[in-house]
């Protein structure tokens, strides 16, 4: 028996699989420091957990509309219509799913089809560094995924040029994602002004059925004097922009499995119609006593993802610090998400105490979870210039950090 090529040629997600290695480590007595997870540290706000359980005890435990109540569903266009600036978003135009990996798989689901013969598969541009899930849950939807390569130097973020060069007739998408993971840095207004212009301009002359998929999971922890701007707040491509966002970040809310995704206008909700048709065929809905805890989260719990992005802040200046004062790595400054994203290329042709070659940033992250008991994940599945960096996620304490960076600062100086 076999199974099928979609399933045995999709890769791994390489942030899984380190955290899961940490984890096994741990439990077997190990004392590993892990900067694997993208996971807040902290408990999710008490009010949030509070109404889902009277929720609970209330009776909301049955079947629920396929993509949200109506009530929760408005309460989200309300948000992003107030807050994001996002044009003619209304209930319809709202859909909530299993957190926001599994909007993005119905996202792409819903775009992209496996060419017929003799006919061009549809293109997904992705500025890289990115995430190491867009590109294989793409081109599980049959797409073509186009690299678009930034680097340290420009703080990983794509120009205008780059994106104009690269759109085609065939473009079908653009990802973007700012805050960034894996890179900890963002897009200001002005660039993304200037990428939506070049996405209008495009869609009237080269691809006109070009759409922006802006990924906004991270916009509450901004904390480097770079405020949030949605680019489906542009008028001129608001009908273009499919907003991907959720509350596992900005509320601490990772195991609750909460994402949702915002259009807008006329063709907004021919898209949303079709997610739902999909995700009915897939989850129906999320769990029912949920929904009135979303509606608490946006509403009254501001203080407290403010309270959180504060401290990723300070974390933020405190491992840039630390990481910018060992010899030969180089890191951006993080200005938003809870990521550093260092290039460690310097320590390649050494080799560790225990005699483990570096020739990458894999080999890299073995030896520093073998050796010194830190757990990061290499670059290399993040795409581009990734091979050359590895990831640390500060969702943790500064006491963590601190210790954390000692043990890397020893490890580099045992080089040889």
């Amino acid at each position: 028996m076999k199974l099928s090529r979609r399933v045995s040629d999709l890769k791994p997600s390489a942030t899984v699989a380190v955290t899961n290695r940490a984890k096994d480590m741990q439990r077997a007595g190990v004392d590993v420091l892990s900067f694997a997870a993208g996971e807040p540290d902290f408990d999710t706000p008490q009010a949030i957990k509070d109404t889902a359980i009277k929720a609970l005890l209330a009776g909301q435990t049955k079947y629920m509309p396929t993509m949200g109540d109506l009530e929760t569903r408005a309460a989200i266009a309300d948000k992003v219509s107030r807050v994001n600036k996002i044009p003619n978003v209304t209930a319809e135009h709202v859909g909530i799913s299993s957190g926001g990996k599994h909007a993005l798989y119905t996202v792409l689901q819903c775009l992209f089809d496996f060419p017929a013969p003799g006919e061009a598969p549809g293109e997904c541009l992705l500025p890289v560094p990115a995430w190491v899930s867009y590109a294989p849950l793409a081109e599980l939807a049959g797409a073509k995924v186009v690299e678009i390569p930034t680097t340290i130097r420009s703080d990983f973020k794509m120009s205008p040029e780059q994106l104009k060069a690269a759109i085609t007739p065939n473009t079908r998408l653009l990802i973007l994602c700012s805050p960034s993971n894996p890179c900890g840095t963002m897009y200001s207004e002005a660039e993304l002004r200037a990428l939506a212009a070049v996405v209008d301009q495009a869609s009237k002359a080269v691809a006109p059925n070009l759409v922006v998929l802006s990924d906004e999971i991270y916009e509450r922890v901004a904390y480097g004097g770079i405020p949030h701007f949605s680019i489906g707040s542009v008028n001129e491509i608001a009908e273009r922009v499919i907003t991907l966002n959720g509350l596992s970040k900005a509320y601490a809310m990772t195991g609750w499995r909460v994402g949702y995704t915002t259009t807008s206008g006329p063709w907004g909700l021919k898209f949303m119609k079709a997610m739902a048709t999909l995700q009915g065929q897939m989850t129906t809905n999320i769990t029912s006593f949920v929904y009135p805890a979303i509606r608490t989260a946006l509403k009254e719990c501001d203080a407290d993802a403010s309270r959180m992005c504060e401290a990723f802040g300070r974390r933020a200046k405190l491992i840039y610090d630390r990481l910018s004062s060992i010899p030969g790595i180089v890191c951006a400054r993080p200005t938003g998400a809870f990521y550093a994203f260092p290039d460690i290329s310097a320590y390649f042709g050494k080799s560790s105490p225990e005699g483990r070659k570096i020739a990458s940033a894999l080999d890299f992250c073995e030896a520093l979870l073998a050796e010194a008991k830190v757990a990061a994940v290499p670059g290399e599945d993040f795409g581009g210039c990734g091979n050359n960096h590895i990831r640390f996620s500060f969702a943790c304490s500064e006491e963590h950090i601190t210790k954390g960076m000692d043990r890397l600062s020893a490890f580099v100086r045992s080089l040889k």
